[in-house]
């Protein structure tokens, strides 16, 4: 049976939407806030997520930009929100369609048919990463280092889910930060990219002159080697 989380924070609505959605055969989870989805969503792997924008705390387009660094599974946004900047800004961050409130179900199911006729192929991306001591959860946006929190910057969880994520390939200066300004709106030039990478190195318990997470290769960029030996750094 497909599963489809309904995320919004309207609780009556999120029932009517969830009901109407097992009527029609799909099997559907509830999450009123962006936090409770992206957990479900990593514990759960659903087929589709229908996403309102407008949450408590962290909104719609947090949660979105979450899911995206761990799963491409459809997102199909729900919302009473229609100015053409947030549904720019929701397709670019990796939103599938966008459907404004009040809506027509069935035009909302043909869209959710559609949407899930787009979805991958293929196993779910790990949510959990662990690197000896190190254990990084995407799903939650969480690193401990020895069953210790690590406390990490929104853009340097940003750049270590790059990094784990990247199968060991380079990773250039160009590619690392233009990953950045697409996800927080902010340039970032090299010598600032050079100052995360050294942040995180530290806080990850890594040393740039013996590597076992983060390798530099100078004038080109990042690898993730995620312990393996880094006597090989030839391209």
């Amino acid at each position: 049976m497909t599963r489809i989380l309904v995320v919004e924070d309207d609780a009556p609505l999120r029932d009517a939407v969830a009901t109407s959605l097992r009527a029609h055969g799909y099997a559907a989870t509830e999450a009123g806030t962006a936090e409770e989805a992206i957990a479900l969503a990593g514990h759960d792997l659903p087929d589709l997520v229908l996403l309102d924008l407008s949450l408590p705390g962290a909104d719609g387009f947090h949660a979105l930009e979450r899911l995206r660094t761990f799963t491409e599974i459809p997102v199909v946004v729900l919302t009473v929100r229609d100015a053409k900047d947030d549904k720019i800004r929701a397709l670019d961050g990796g939103a599938d369609d966008y459907v404004v409130k009040p809506f027509d179900l069935d035009e909302l199911l043909a869209r959710l048919r559609a949407a899930l006729r787009r979805r991958p192929d293929g196993e779910a991306a790990e949510t959990v990463i662990a690197v000896g001591d190190l254990e990084i959860d995407r799903a939650r946006g969480r690193v401990t280092r020895g069953g210790d929190p690590v406390h990490l910057t929104p853009t340097e969880l940003r750049l270590l889910d790059l990094l784990v994520t990247s199968d060991g390939r380079l990773l250039t200066y160009a590619q690392v930060t233009a990953h950045l300004h697409t996800l927080t709106r902010r340039d970032v030039d090299q010598g600032t990219l050079r100052v995360f990478v050294a942040q995180l190195r530290k806080k990850l318990g890594d040393d740039a002159a013996d590597p076992r997470l983060i390798v530099t290769h100078h004038g080109l960029g990042y690898r993730w080697i995620a312990g393996d030996s880094p006597d090989d750094q030839s391209l």
